[in-house]
């Protein structure tokens, strides 16, 4: 992702970015050094680097196209889980698109450079950049989303989830405590995909019958104000 070194929580990060990885083979050939890793840098308590040790094990002995599924079906199928952080804030409004690129802006006067397909806001990549900065700097940037962070391991820990273990590491590498929180519930999936109504705003009240001429009253609506999304 990013090309650069940085001190301290720079093995740890990186760890845990992988940890929530696509697990691919080669993300499942780097389980057993990830965890090393972990131990070795020695950031987090025994018993989450317990918790993540499992985590990397279980991962290895599933058949993989069980561990991609589930990784999937854990990430993929709802907002609540979403490693997208700012779905968590934004949804799907245009707010999401600013707060992006203002993101991006920060990746860039940091003098880095994403690599192309990739999304600023996924976990993964927040992590890697985190990895880049003294560790005042990374604890302080991943310290501002512990908000969304939270709410992340709440649906993961309801779930009974172990990569809700890989949420609570983030959290405690950037000086906070994992927590359950209050979670907004999942929109529903009809709701969700549901498309606009036709015609949406259009008064048909009052029309006159086929053949003959049919009168509209339009409503009017005021126009939206240009959007200031801000990334939290």
């Amino acid at each position: 992702m990013f090309q650069t070194s940085a001190p301290s929580l720079r093995l740890s990060l990186r760890a845990l970015a992988r940890l929530l990885a696509y697990p691919d083979e080669d993300v499942r050939a780097q389980m057993p050094m990830l965890a090393e890793v972990l131990r070795a840098e020695r950031v987090l308590p025994d018993a989450r680097l317990a918790e993540l040790d499992a985590l990397a094990r279980r991962i290895v002995a599933m058949d993989p196209y069980e561990a991609q599924a589930h990784y999937v079906d854990t990430f993929d199928r709802g907002r609540q889980t979403s490693l997208y952080l700012f779905e968590h804030i934004h949804g799907d409004s245009r707010e999401r698109g600013s707060a992006l690129v203002n993101l991006t802006q920060t990746y860039e006067q940091a003098g880095l450079k994403m690599q192309e397909g990739e999304l600023p806001d996924h976990l993964g990549v927040v992590l890697e950049f985190a990895s880049t900065q003294p560790v005042a700097v990374a604890r302080e940037f991943l310290g501002e989303m512990a908000h969304v962070l939270n709410a992340l391991f709440t649906a993961l820990h309801e779930r009974g989830n172990p990569y809700a273990s890989v949420i609570a590491a983030v959290l405690e590498t950037a000086g906070h405590k994992a927590q359950a929180v209050q979670i907004a519930p999942e929109p529903d999936m009809d709701e969700a995909w549901a498309e606009p109504e036709a015609f949406d705003g259009c008064d048909m009240r009052g029309q006159s019958r086929p053949g003959k001429p049919q009168p509209m009253s339009f409503v009017r609506r005021a126009h939206p104000k240009p959007s200031q999304g801000v990334a939290p």
